[in-house]
């Protein structure tokens, strides 16, 4: 009895992962794809004084959180297209645990927005500076891969992080004054 191994280009080795994973590539995608959606429905509204812009935002990115927390991450629209347009990039395994504490403090952001909006009826200000930092951390994940969820994590769980974004766990940066000295490079290299 022999057996078949598919080889799909897709397909991701597991091997000697004991943690549940998620794409970082589709994760970062599905940030930047939330952050030009609310840039623009923030522009809008800080320029027309319409809120109905950034109140359409706010329920799709709760519905968004919510399906990603309480469903599957895979039928989020903006993970689906994330991944979709990164499905030909070598996928970075992290850890999915902090990546769910991301998307929990990105639901209570847009929870709060959606009751200040509806509600609260709070002005127009109010929401901007609301959606502004929700948007901020979206933008801080999806150009710089930092993601404050996981940071979060880390710091409230007493659990050794694993399979950080960037190898950040096991990664050891260098001093900031060595940042700045110039290194000679090597006489191939010199033109």
């Amino acid at each position: 009895m022999s057996s078949v191994t598919h080889h799909s280009p897709h397909a991701h080795d597991l091997t000697g992962i004991k943690i549940p994973v998620i794409n970082e590539r589709a994760v970062r995608a599905a940030a930047g794809l939330l952050f030009l959606a609310g840039a623009i429905a923030l522009s809008i509204t800080f320029f027309t004084q319409n809120p109905q812009p950034l109140r359409a935002f706010a329920i799709f990115f709760l519905a968004e959180m919510g399906i990603r927390l309480a469903g599957n991450y895979r039928f989020a629209p903006s993970m689906a297209l994330g991944g979709l347009i990164t499905r030909f990039q070598r996928p970075e395994l992290v850890a999915l645990e902090p990546k769910k504490w991301a998307w929990a403090l990105g639901f209570g952001l847009a929870s709060l927005s959606c009751l200040a909006i509806g509600w609260g009826n709070l002005n127009t200000l109010v929401m901007v500076i609301l959606c502004g930092l929700c948007l901020g951390v979206l933008y801080s994940e999806s150009a710089f891969g930092i993601c404050v969820g996981c940071q979060l994590h880390r710091l409230m769980t007493k659990e050794e992080p694993q399979l950080c974004p960037g190898d950040t766990c096991a990664f050891t940066p260098p001093s900031r004054r060595s940042l700045f000295r110039t290194r000679e490079l090597p006489p191939a290299a010199q033109v």
